[in-house]
């Protein structure tokens, strides 16, 4: 894909959710999820009653995947992406006072919003970075936990993601991931047309793709479990790794 290819899907998608973050502002209800779909996978959360209401309204994503990356008490966890917060609040509390989540986002829109929810929280052990995916702003070694929660099927770079998430984890360090992956039968046209039709406008990877391109960034333990049909040929799916 050509770099002019690349900043226009960014582009498109910097503009998809800055207009979704002003709407959750505007106090209209943008979440979508299945309630009957099993944990870390549903976009219903049932742990999130007592947050801002803003941050419920802004839950964007296709999963929970605060629900199985087995956070503890005094780690750093990081969600890339992480729109208006909801993960990260929720992330802030399961690892305490002693913890730190960090929420990084492209979009001031969204970071406006997460940062506005948090004070509400009352939550003072997170912080929202602006910057991209695919070049975290934080040192090598830095996090314990990673999650994102449909967020890195939106990059056109992902092997830059999956390198720049086993800089910064620890070792020992592990993914918690939910995603929108195809299945491996489509061809790279049918899984991007229907990844379209989902909102992945960067074409969705497929099952394989996901896995190889965490095992070339050096992760191990790689487990990818389908968890519900988001549409045709694709799932949402629950994704989890370690680096050693």
């Amino acid at each position: 894909m050509a770099p002019a290819d690349r900043d226009q899907i960014r582009e498109a998608v910097a503009a998809r959710y800055a207009g979704l973050a002003r709407a959750a502002q505007a106090g209209e209800v943008i979440t979508d999820g299945d309630p009957d779909a099993p944990e870390g996978c549903a976009a219903v959360y049932r742990d999130a009653d007592d947050l801002p209401e803003a941050a419920v309204r802004a839950s964007l994503g296709c999963g929970n995947p605060v629900a199985v990356a087995d956070l503890r008490p005094g780690e750093t966890v990081l969600d890339l992406g992480s729109g208006g917060g909801i993960d990260v609040l929720l992330s802030a509390r399961r690892v305490g006072p002693e913890g730190k989540a960090y929420g990084l986002d492209m979009t001031e829109e969204m970071l406006d919003l997460a940062r506005a929810n948090a004070r509400a929280a009352g939550a003072g052990n997170v912080e929202f970075l602006h910057g991209q995916i695919e070049a975290i702003p934080l040192p090598d070694r830095s996090v314990d936990v990673i999650i994102s929660n449909c967020v890195i099927n939106l990059s056109t770079e992902r092997p830059a993601v999956f390198a720049e998430s086993f800089r910064v984890l620890r070792p020992g360090g592990r993914l918690g991931i939910t995603d929108i992956l195809a299945e491996d039968h489509l061809t790279a046209a049918q899984r991007f047309e229907r990844g379209a039709q989902a909102g992945c406008i960067a074409g969705t990877p497929s099952f394989t793709e996901y896995r190889d391109g965490l095992a070339r960034a050096g992760f191990t333990g790689i487990i990818i479990t389908s968890a519900q049909q988001a549409g045709d040929g694709l799932h949402s799916a629950i994704i989890r790794a370690v680096k050693p």
